[in-house]
């Protein structure tokens, strides 16, 4: 069983003007904040916007390699589940119209649900991972400064 951890290492650049934020894993990821934590904040954004066009555009969503003492930023646990239905959908060649067939609903339900810019819950995501043989869980973590 391998874990997925959705926290992707991210390069910081600070500098008089202000501090930007970009993630070697995730081309066009690219953020910049007045000071290094206004960037840091704005930082999860960013990758989420990426994300959200790869997955409109049908490609993977990159995994996120080791940090090696770099920052790593995180996604939120919706977001997470989010990318990876996407990707496991990919990986399992299943359409949206066979998951909405195995989930009783329609495929305007699974576009959505694998929609970053959407909301939605989280136990439907849940559900629909596990059609295609994954598991969620969850853990928290303490604060790294």
């Amino acid at each position: 069983m391998s874990a997925t951890r959705f926290a992707w290492p991210a390069e910081v650049l600070e500098e008089p003007e202000g501090t930007t934020v970009t993630f070697p894993d995730v081309p066009g990821a690219i953020t910049w904040g007045a000071t290094r934590a206004e960037a840091m904040e704005r930082a999860a954004d960013a990758l989420v916007s990426v994300f959200s066009a790869l997955i409109e555009d049908g490609k993977p969503v990159p995994s996120p390699s080791d940090a090696q003492g770099r920052p790593a930023v995180s996604i939120g646990p919706l977001d997470a589940a989010k990318v990876a239905l996407h990707n496991a959908m990919l990986e399992a060649k299943m359409s949206n119209v066979e998951l909405a067939r195995r989930m009783n609903t329609d495929e305007k339900a699974v576009r959505r649900m694998r929609d970053p810019l959407h909301g939605g819950r989280i136990e439907k995501l849940v559900a629909a991972l596990r059609i295609l043989g994954k598991r969620v869980e969850t853990a928290v973590l303490d604060e790294v400064s």
